[in-house]
């Protein structure tokens, strides 16, 4: 099977399980982690797939940073 007919199954499958989901760790396991798959990685292998991984590189509220933290400026 080809990854347009595995992305044309998903999305099959995804029509007929969407009104059974209703948790993020449901939506992970249903429509996520089989698209991850489908892209040929290996969602089981935190060197291919790191579940929660921070990805966030703005300043949060509440955060402060000197300006050598964010930039490596000494000033």
């Amino acid at each position: 099977m080809d990854f347009k007919d595995q992305i044309a199954q998903l999305a099959s499958r995804v029509e007929k399980m969407l009104p059974q989901i209703q948790t993020e760790e449901a939506t992970k396991n249903a429509l996520v982690m089989p698209f991850i798959q489908i892209m040929g990685y290996d969602v089981f292998n935190p060197f291919e797939v790191n579940p929660e991984f921070i990805a966030d590189l703005g300043i949060k509220k509440g955060e402060t940073r000197s300006r050598r933290n964010h930039c490596g400026c000494t000033n």
